[in-house]
């Protein structure tokens, strides 16, 4: 057991110095831009990615206020259990955030795609993600911004974004929890910067 704890510690360490710094700030500075443009961020996330994903739209929506600063006007796609539901009874799962955002992405807004895999992959219900690539579709047909956070090598999430950030993974064995932790961390890291952002700001 203690050399597994020993072993896992490890490649957290070894991940996150192998995560790009110029990817996270490209990422904040994505982020700005749509603020500043008055646009909408959209989140989604499939399986622990898509707690990470609400988890996000509650902190970016929160934590970088800072008196009358401006706000983020940000929605997890992965919250609405009746609906989401309800799209896979009568259209697919492969349907589910894009035929959310179809009502409401704009060529100003930011889609944030957050996944292990970047949708790579196959497992027992068929290809992983295809609700994804409707999504990074339709964000692509709009002119809409495109923002992941992925493990690996990104998959599709990183071939179709405008700016990806990677968490690479030295072992397989345990890539899923640690690149799903990594990611909450990435998450938070964002908020906390756009924070420190907008109290320098006001000083």
């Amino acid at each position: 057991m203690e050399a597994f704890i020993g072993h896992f510690l490890d490649q957290v360490k070894k991940s996150i110095e192998g995560i790009s710094v110029r990817e996270i700030k490209d990422a904040i500075g994505l982020l700005l831009e749509v603020r500043k443009a008055g646009g909408k961020v959209f989140i989604m996330g499939n399986g622990g990615s898509a707690s990470t994903a609400s988890h996000f739209a509650c902190d970016l929506a929160k934590w970088p206020n800072v008196g009358d600063s401006p706000r983020f006007k940000v929605m997890s796609l992965s919250d609405n259990l009746p609906l989401i539901t309800g799209l896979i009874n009568d259209c697919g799962f492969s349907s589910i955030f894009v035929e959310q955002l179809k009502a409401w992405l704009e060529p100003r807004d930011l889609l944030v795609g957050i996944s292990v895999h970047g949708g790579v992959g196959e497992g027992n219900a068929g290809p992983w993600s295809p609700n994804f690539l409707e999504a990074l579709k339709l964000a692509k047909a709009r002119g809409a911004s495109i923002l992941g956070i992925s493990g690996y090598d990104g998959g599709v999430l990183k071939r179709m974004a405008d700016v990806c950030i990677l968490v690479p993974v030295g072992d397989s064995q345990i890539g899923i929890p640690l690149v799903e932790g990594l990611h909450v961390v990435l998450h938070h890291l964002i908020c906390a910067t756009l924070r420190e952002l907008n109290i320098r700001s006001q000083r």
